[in-house]
């Protein structure tokens, strides 16, 4: 895999929402202007103040003189460069590593794979809680939808595909079940990416519980239209660690609804336990200041490690690999 990627037009996508409001406000179709006012990552101290700013800049653009204007326009462009530039190098200095000895994908993500072999549009919902919105991000163009939706789309420049980020800080299961038929199921998604089970462990609710909500929303999106399901467990940060029964609990119990559910499961907390155990990188050196969310070359390995199984499954389906419809168990890497 390649660390370094040049800058292309499609780098463009990846750009924050403000700017491709500014730059195309009548080019999104309404799930892409979804996507694209999904909740931001909230700023960190010391962050640029200008990316909280933008949607002022927006506003303030259209009472400025012409001469004006296209300044706006040209700084608005050069920040989008600017992201396309950052977002290739974030792995420049610590390379984003699949984890050695980690079981090989099964046959994965049939339905969004399909659709990407023909052609036709693809939408993915991230669905979750503050990792899924982007808390701890430098800027939203750095969580992990976004990021998920660049690598995509570099990947597949002529598809429409469109990732809205569904994420709530705050939320666990319980509050999550009470938007999943509006947010997740209304959307008709080709592929449901669901981050749970954090602050469950957090708020010391019982893992089993937790574990029976979600296998009730699995059950509802797949009759929905039968997308495919990705869960993404816990991750593996300290104060996560400082509940590491109910924590393993979780892990478990979710990894145990995946395989009883033919649903895919991304094993986040085994996935950043390998980042610091077996690669020796620092805790801080993923996870910001309060010892639970990402930072920003957190929110990217994870998004590339997730992006590059779903283009292996793509691989598969090109090569006309038959994936049975009850055989999901997904794992990356």
């Amino acid at each position: 895999m390649s660390s370094l990627r040049p800058f292309c037009p499609s780098a463009w996508l990846a750009a924050p929402a403000a700017v491709l409001l500014l730059l195309t406000p009548a080019s999104l179709s309404p799930v892409q202007a979804q996507a694209a006012q999904a909740t931001p990552a909230p700023q960190q101290a010391g962050a640029d103040p200008a990316s909280a700013s933008q949607s002022q800049t927006t506003v303030a653009a259209t009472a400025q003189p012409p001469g004006e204007q296209r300044g706006i326009t040209a700084r608005a462009i050069d920040k989008v460069k600017q992201v396309a530039k950052s977002a290739g190098d974030i792995f420049s200095r610590v390379p984003c590593l699949p984890p050695k000895g980690a079981s090989k994908p099964m046959g994965s993500l049939p339905h969004v794979a399909n659709k990407l072999v023909e052609g036709r549009p693809v939408v993915i919902v991230a669905f979750g809680s503050s990792s899924t919105a982007g808390f701890g991000a430098s800027s939203p163009e750095f969580n992990y939808p976004n990021r998920l939706a660049a690598q995509l789309r570099r990947q597949y420049p002529t598809a429409d595909i469109t990732v809205v980020n569904a994420g709530v800080g705050g939320e666990d299961a319980p509050e999550m079940m009470k938007r999943l038929q509006t947010q997740v199921i209304d959307v008709h998604p080709d592929l449901v990416i669901w981050q749970v089970g954090t602050n469950a462990v957090l708020r010391n609710l019982d893992p089993g519980d937790t574990a029976k909500l979600v296998e009730d929303g699995i059950t509802r999106i797949q009759a929905g239209g039968g997308a495919d399901i990705v869960l993404v467990d816990p991750q593996y940060s300290p104060q996560v660690n400082q509940r590491a029964e109910s924590a393993g609990k979780m892990v478990k119990l979710l990894g145990k609804v995946a395989e009883l559910r033919h649903v895919g499961i991304f094993p986040r907390f085994e996935v950043m336990r390998a980042w610091h155990e077996k690669q020796a990188i620092p805790v801080e050196g993923f996870v910001i200041a309060d010892g639970l969310h990402m930072n920003d070359w957190g929110y990217a390995c994870f998004a590339q490690l997730l992006g590059d199984d779903i283009i292996r499954s793509v691989g598969q389906i090109k090569l006309g690999v038959n994936v049975p419809a009850d055989v999901r168990t997904y794992r990356p890497m």
